[in-house]
């Protein structure tokens, strides 16, 4: 399947709701963008990265499809957000990722690592929204306040691990699917607990929001295989985080730089 047929395939698909709403293709970036008609909303979807992802899996486009429509409903111009009834995680994004929201208002920002910062998102169940200061002034909330709200609600969230172990290094999967995966990495009664577990170095991964990988790498083998990993999630992911791992000592991040070797290693991971 190919860029232009995943996009008029979203289109179509958004179009059977009898609900129109604008479009641009970007044919530069592969990057096509819908808004509401009412207010000029919208959101930008990365086809390329979407098309990597589904190869000839049609079902994509449904969720794709959805994802636009839930978060377009939220962006009515008398949308009222109530800090109270509101909940609020924190997300993991790269440094790189935009700054401000397209109304020019500058995102509730906190320092993480080198490559990465958190921001915070108000949950919406099948959608959420990003935080920025005006956002933050209508819901009478300090940055203080929005952080330790955003705290107390990572660690309520379930944590389900799967590990298998490759060529005798364990590999740790967080995968959800509920768009917070990468931020259990903030959890960090949940790191220490994993540390307290590993027989070698403990290196932690967020290729993409939607999962969080660690591994007990004993042996070189590991860091190739971890390596490895790290770029095809990140190629495969919509909301792609950083390609690099991070050594875990039991108190901070260290990004580091794997070039791995292994051309093939055995290993069935879980598409999300």
């Amino acid at each position: 399947m190919n860029i232009y047929k995943f996009r008029d395939l979203i289109l179509e698909k958004l179009n059977d709701n009898q609900v129109t709403y604008n479009h641009k293709f970007d044919r530069e970036k592969e990057e096509l963008r819908v808004e509401r008609p009412d207010n000029n909303k919208g959101i930008t979807i990365a086809l390329s990265k979407a098309v990597n992802k589904a190869k000839n899996d049609i079902k994509l486009v449904d969720e794709i499809a959805y994802y636009v429509e839930e978060t377009l409903k939220r962006m009515a111009d008398d949308e009222g957000i109530d800090a109270a009834e509101a909940v609020i995680y924190p997300v993991v994004r790269a440094t790189s990722f935009a700054k401000e929201s397209k109304q020019g208002d500058p995102f509730i920002i906190t320092p993480h690592t080198n490559e990465t910062n958190i921001y915070y998102a108000v949950d919406f169940d099948k959608s959420y929204r990003l935080i920025d200061q005006k956002l933050l002034e209508d819901m009478d909330m300090t940055k203080e306040d929005l952080t330790v709200v955003a705290h107390n609600n990572l660690m309520s969230l379930p944590i389900d691990v799967k590990m298998e172990t490759i060529q005798d290094n364990d590999f740790y999967f967080v995968n959800h699917n509920d768009g917070y995966d990468s931020s259990r990495i903030l959890n960090t009664d949940f790191l220490n607990d994993m540390f307290s577990k590993m027989e070698g170095e403990m290196m932690v991964g967020l290729p993409h929001q939607d999962v969080l990988i660690i591994a007990d790498c004993k042996n070189n083998v590991g860091y190739d295989i971890m390596a490895q990993m790290m770029m095809q999630y990140f190629a495969e992911g919509l909301t792609p985080i950083t390609s690099l791992s991070f050594s875990y000592d039991g108190n901070k991040f260290q990004p580091v730089f794997i070039l791995g070797k292994q051309k093939n290693y055995n290993k069935n991971k879980d598409k999300e």
